[in-house]
């Protein structure tokens, strides 16, 4: 059997074809392997965006877990606490400025038996937790001058101390970090420079605390124009004037301690009559 005179031609058609189609294929196969990468990378690239998404999801929710389970402490916490009396309260408030006035105007026994009342009758009072530190105070009143300060090293006026507790003195905790002191520091030397001539004496205190160095104390006497004696003490003076917290002052008199508060309610008419 012979071939057709059209199939001669068609055969050769399709082998002149052939490449052709060969190389359209190849492109067509080459385009969607890129566009398969390309799709590949980007849903590579979303998943790995869903990931973070999912784990900063899983951290809010342990977060959110945390801050639900500390809500259900704090409220079981105030569940058990006891109601506030606030007639109570205010009772104790109105003993506590009582206090303060006693105080104001040098009626230490009179703040005494005032602190006892709120102590004992009102012990349960928000009040009466806050005056502890000022009960610490009124328990100084009285005591003897101690007879050791525990000074380690003065930084100036040594030689004008006259550490016996005969002298009227007023001793003042302080440190160069401390911004109340740094405020306070400076109007006791206006009291020193005013009453030093009748007979008052001035001892200033730090136990050179946090970043305190004797080089900042030194400046800060520099810069203040500060007269009276200062020193650096171990802690004994300060535990034995129940010292929590500075500013905080002390006077000795006829080698009793006569008073112990805060610097910035020392009046001159206080001293005054101690003087």
């Amino acid at each position: 059997m012979y071939p057709s005179r059209l199939t001669v031609p068609l055969l050769g058609l399709a082998l002149a074809l052939t490449p052709v189609l060969a190389q359209s294929t190849k492109e067509r196969v080459r385009t969607l392997e890129e566009k398969v990468g390309s799709l590949e990378t980007t849903l590579e690239t979303r998943l790995a965006a869903l990931e973070q998404k999912l784990a900063a999801l899983d951290a809010m929710n342990k977060r959110l877990a945390q801050l639900e389970n500390r809500v259900r402490q704090l409220q079981q916490q105030r569940a058990g606490q006891p109601q506030v009396d606030q007639a109570a309260e205010q009772k104790a408030r109105r003993l506590y400025e009582e206090i303060t006035r006693h105080l104001a105007a040098g009626e230490t026994d009179a703040a005494r038996a005032k602190m006892q009342t709120l102590q004992s009758e009102f012990a349960g009072t928000r009040t009466a937790s806050a005056a502890r530190r000022l009960q610490a105070e009124l328990s100084v009143f009285g005591k003897p001058a101690p007879a050791n300060l525990g000074i380690e090293t003065w930084f100036q006026g040594e030689g004008d101390v006259d550490l016996s507790g005969a002298k009227p003195t007023l001793i003042v905790f302080w440190e160069v970090w401390c911004p109340h002191c740094r405020r306070e520091v400076p109007k006791i030397e206006a009291l020193y420079e005013k009453y030093r001539e009748r007979g008052l004496q001035v001892i200033g205190l730090t136990k050179l605390t946090r970043s305190s160095t004797p080089e900042k104390v030194r400046a800060f006497i520099s810069e203040n124009g500060l007269a009276y004696p200062i020193a650096k003490e171990d802690g004994t003076a300060s535990q034995y004037f129940q010292v929590s917290g500075i500013p905080a002052a002390a006077f000795v008199k006829d080698g009793k301690i006569v008073w112990r508060g805060h610097p910035a309610r020392l009046t001159e008419a206080m001293l005054e009559k101690w003087l």
